[in-house]
């Protein structure tokens, strides 16, 4: 009985002792291989360029800086600061702009003696045209764009001549003077149309418009509907104080507002006022002509610009106020000065 116990005994020890041999030599062998990719991954991982820094000395640094209270400036201390190293800044002045110039003899644009026209009628009196008398008129009395064209500044004539040198070398001089033929006739084929839709009573037949100008009335379609009351059509205006003379394409009713009106042409677009270059002053010296010319019995204040566009694009009417009529009358008096200065 005994030894049967000794026996089973003996068979279970053995049996124990085998699993853990077993055991042992299974984590044995998980051990050695780890070790061995570790060791593995070590020997390939390249040295880092930061394991020669000392590590100490760059803390103190990093602490150094970190605690370092830097006081608060402000642009007058710094600006103290600079002047007590460097001595008192000098400050350039700025360059006077040049101040506009202004007539020597002020003439009033408008004229005391004439009434201005209270109301109008749609379908009032023929429009006035007093036709230029070329001989007689234009050889004693300058006109308004000839007045213009003499006086244009240094800049205005830079300008002037780079586009007429760039057009010449684009189309040639044969060219180029044909292109602005072609300008001038369309311009005045323009004109006509403009005048033969103009009085037209809403039961009159409309006149054909020739192909060369179909765009640009097209263009204008939309600024005509707004015109009523038209006093005068490519008219003669003569201001016989200052000694000039003028046309005017038309004086008539823009939404209300009488007006001095000037058709223009052009190729590129002229949204703003100031695209228009000298022609806000042509405009306000047509209207104080008008006003101190004794064949019209009324008197202007207001301008209107009209540029139209050859593609039929809608035209840009600028509307001149009183204030800036005057204004441009005043620049026109200058301009006006220095032709009778170079003559």
């Amino acid at each position: 009985m005994h030894l049967g116990l000794s026996r089973c005994a003996l068979l279970v020890g053995e049996r124990a002792s085998f699993n853990g041999a077993s055991a042992l030599f299974s984590y044995c062998n998980r051990t050695s291989t780890n070790t061995f990719s570790t060791c593995n991954a070590f020997s390939n991982r390249k040295k880092s360029p930061y394991s020669s820094v000392d590590s100490e000395r760059y803390s103190k640094l990093v602490k150094s800086v970190m605690t370092h209270r830097v006081s608060a400036q402000t642009p007058e201390s710094l600006e103290e600061q600079d002047t007590h190293i460097y001595g008192p800044v000098i400050k350039s002045s700025t360059p006077n702009q040049p101040l506009p110039k202004v007539p020597k003899t002020r003439h009033p644009l408008l004229n005391h003696e004439k009434a201005f026209a209270i109301s109008e009628t749609e379908h009032g009196a023929a429009p006035a045209r007093i036709i230029l008398q070329r001989g007689q008129d234009r050889g004693s009395v300058p006109s308004v764009t000839r007045i213009l064209q003499q006086t244009l500044s240094p800049e205005q004539q830079f300008f002037l001549e780079r586009w007429r040198k760039r057009m010449i070398a684009q189309l040639g001089e044969e060219g180029f003077k044909e292109y602005s033929q072609n300008l001038f006739r369309q311009g005045k084929l323009f004109h006509i149309a403009v005048e033969n839709v103009l009085p037209l009573k809403t039961e009159e037949k409309a006149p054909e418009v020739p192909a060369e100008v179909e765009g640009y009335m097209e263009s204008i379609r939309h600024v005509m509907d707004d015109i009523r009351g038209v006093r005068a059509i490519e008219s003669r205006v003569l201001h016989n104080k200052l000694g000039y003379l003028g046309i005017v394409d038309c004086v008539a009713l823009y939404r209300g507002v009488l007006c001095v009106i000037d058709w223009k042409t052009s190729e590129r677009s002229k949204p703003f006022l100031d695209n228009t270059y000298d022609n806000p002053l042509q405009v306000a010296a047509y209207v104080g002509a008008l006003n101190n010319d004794v064949n019209y019995n009324y008197q202007v204040e207001n301008g209107l610009i009209v540029v139209a566009y050859k593609d039929g694009s809608p035209a840009h009417p600028h509307l001149l106020s009183s204030d800036q009529v005057l204004q441009y009358w005043e620049r026109w008096l200058v301009r006006l000065e220095e032709y009778s200065e170079k003559s």
